[in-house]
């Protein structure tokens, strides 16, 4: 049986869950999430407890997969409306920087002719503590995800200078530059 799949998931006390056919909604402090679960899997709340299980019908290679990622899935959304989640970047080169243009529009200068103007999805919070750094959070740990991997596509770190946006504590792997006067 699926080790992560059999654990369930506890709830903590501000937080309100509803359980309507195959989806979940789940409420807290930070926001509202909800999810359509695979209707083969069984979804099941104890108020009492305050715990989440989730069950599968048989051992079938499906099965066995869904059981662990619904329960994954179903505990991110928990600790999304409680905790929140946080990516943060950083930006590096001479000149590059970023900043915030209207709510939810971030302006990045990266070495293109133009600024790249790029827009955060609903429930997802950018804010740029310095021109150098950029934190992305919000309560669905998959939008948050994408949203700061969109902003790194837009200019990777490269390996000769290190130039670009990383994430924070991201380690670059550097390459030696031309060799002159060696024959």
């Amino acid at each position: 049986m699926s080790r992560i799949g059999r654990k369930p998931v506890s709830v903590p006390a501000n937080v309100k869950v509803a359980l309507a056919d195959s989806t979940i909604h789940v409420e807290g402090p930070k926001g509202k999430l909800s999810f359509q679960y695979r209707p083969e899997m069984t979804v099941r709340y104890d108020e009492t407890a305050r715990q989440i299980r989730v069950e599968r019908p048989d051992d079938e290679r499906l099965n066995r997969a869904l059981h662990g990622l619904t329960r994954s899935l179903i505990a991110n959304m928990v600790q999304g409306v409680t905790e929140g989640y946080t990516r943060k970047l950083e930006v590096v080169g001479v000149g590059y920087q970023a900043q915030l243009k209207g709510a939810g529009k971030l302006a990045l200068q990266v070495g293109y002719s133009n600024q790249v103007v790029l827009e955060a999805p609903e429930g997802v919070t950018v804010t740029v503590p310095d021109p150098t750094h950029i934190t992305v959070s919000g309560p669905d740990k998959q939008k948050v995800g994408q949203f700061a991997a969109l902003i790194r596509k837009v200019r990777p770190p490269e390996p000769y200078k290190g130039k670009g946006i990383r994430y924070e504590g991201e380690a670059v792997r550097r390459k030696a530059g031309k060799a002159f006067g060696a024959k």
